[in-house]
């Protein structure tokens, strides 16, 4: 199955698409309260223009005069490009901490400090291949784009969205509007079926034939995600959720280990050569560690 890292951005737009991120000052257009998160509806035409399924925005926080130096990063889905007055992105927000909080208190007219997109985009299958997609709480963001980007080639789909709870979940009812195949699983049994998104998982790639497997969620959800696609002998895509403090590659916090085409490991930063990762490279079992075989670990012990 050949596939493409696709960075054209998912519609028409007015003028040449940026060749990188962009930083612009986007405004609230519309805000959604979806069980425990909060969805933000913003106009951000240059943010917009350059979008692939996958990647994510770096949203300033506290104001002007805040402490907050730091960013947070949020997966974008609901993107609608368009010309320099128009072009909408679309996050959700998960308030556990001061800048989300803060995030989520402000109204609709707000104007939000963003740059993006970032990071790298999920790979595109060349033509269409049957694929299952896995969301895991607010994880299910990003993977509506990519199914609509999925099914514009012809791809037969399913998608798997789960949560600890109801309250979790996110994306379910966009998902089955969009695709009709879609299997709700939660922790505690409060919605669809009682148990993990990985259940369902094999029974869903055999009934399809799936040749790929995409998710994103939680990282302990991600790891059997891949063990599933391994013993099923597909690849699995994932987005990972790490925390992204600057989201351009400088702070370091969002270092995972990882196995490099030449068989290396190094630690490589998600928001720069991730969030997209194929799970079979990725060293679950190591993350937040300093494995002692990975390049450089003897001079990062010291």
């Amino acid at each position: 199955m050949s596939t493409e890292t696709d960075t054209a951005a998912s519609g028409s737009a007015t003028g040449p698409a940026p060749t990188g991120p962009v930083q612009e000052v986007g405004e609230i257009f519309d805000i959604t309260r979806f069980g425990d998160y909060t969805q933000l509806t913003m106009v951000a035409p240059g943010v917009a223009r350059a979008f692939a399924p996958g990647q994510f925005v770096a949203v300033a926080v506290g104001g002007p005069r805040t402490s907050m130096l730091l960013r947070r990063s949020f997966a974008l889905y609901g993107v609608k490009p368009g010309g320099e007055f128009a072009g909408t992105i679309q996050f959700v927000v998960d308030p556990h901490g001061p800048g989300t909080d803060w995030l989520v208190g402000q109204r609709i007219g707000s104007r939000l400090n963003l740059v993006g997109p970032l990071g790298v985009p999920f790979p595109i299958p060349r033509d269409a291949v049957p694929a299952v997609l896995v969301g895991g709480g607010y994880g299910t963001a990003p993977l509506l784009p990519l199914a609509e980007r999925l099914l514009a080639l012809g791809s037969e789909i399913e998608m798997i969205v789960g949560a600890s709870r109801a309250g979790r979940l996110f994306g379910e009812l966009q998902a089955k509007r969009l695709i009709g195949k879609v299997t709700v699983t939660t922790d505690d049994g409060s919605a669809g079926q009682y148990g993990q998104v990985t259940d369902p998982l094999p029974s869903a790639i055999e009934r399809l034939g799936a040749e790929i497997v995409y998710a994103c969620g939680p990282m302990g959800m991600l790891a059997a995600v891949g063990e599933v696609a391994r013993a099923h002998a597909i690849p699995a895509q994932v987005a990972v959720e790490e925390a992204m403090a600057c989201g351009i590659g400088v702070c370091m916090t969002c270092v995972l280990p990882v196995r490099g085409a030449d068989g290396v490991s190094r630690f490589v930063r998600s928001c720069v050569e991730g969030p997209v990762f194929e799970a079979g490279r990725v060293r679950w079992a190591d993350v937040g560690t300093l494995p002692a075989d990975l390049y450089g670990a003897d001079g990062m012990g010291r």
